[in-house]
């Protein structure tokens, strides 16, 4: 397979934008759950961060990018966006809101950019691994260049 084939939509977002990053490969067929990935391919649960698309009260979406070993906390990230509520979007309704499929959702060149807020554990980590856009890959970047290709704030959204 050639590295072209290999591009996903946050590859080329990413690439457009001038934004550094490496990615990683593994082998996987269907969704298996962030810190199953993390061991898979050896990675410290500290540094992989996992994609969570909601919906607010008002029928807006949002997406949060916490750690995959914390719980987003829906109060403090409904606060975060200025929500009185959220809650999760359903996950029949993920590929047709973000373009991703379950597993495969990052904050990066979804179809619409939604407001996004990123944990602010990632401010402690010179790099950080979110999914590259696919099953079966990981993006490594710096937390701010995460935030600049998601147009994302920090706050303080899981327990």
């Amino acid at each position: 397979m050639s590295k072209k084939e290999l591009k996903t939509n946050a590859m080329r977002f990413l690439d457009r934008n001038k934004i550094p990053y490496e990615y990683q490969t593994y082998e996987c067929d269907e969704f298996i759950d962030g810190i199953s990935v993390a061991d898979k391919i050896g990675l410290p649960h500290e540094q992989v961060y996992k994609t969570l698309v909601t919906v607010g009260k008002s029928g807006g979406h949002y997406v949060f990018v916490i750690p995959i070993a914390a719980e987003l906390d829906l109060k403090k990230a409904a606060k975060s966006v200025g929500e009185k509520s959220v809650e999760m979007l359903h996950v029949k309704e993920i590929t047709k809101v973000t373009g991703y499929v379950r597993g495969g959702c990052t904050a990066i060149g979804m179809k619409k950019q939604f407001p996004t807020v990123i944990d602010e554990s990632a401010c402690t980590q010179k790099l950080i691994y979110v999914s590259g856009g696919k099953i079966g890959m990981q993006i490594r970047l710096k937390p701010d260049d995460l935030k600049r290709a998601a147009n994302a704030e920090y706050a303080a959204i899981t327990f």
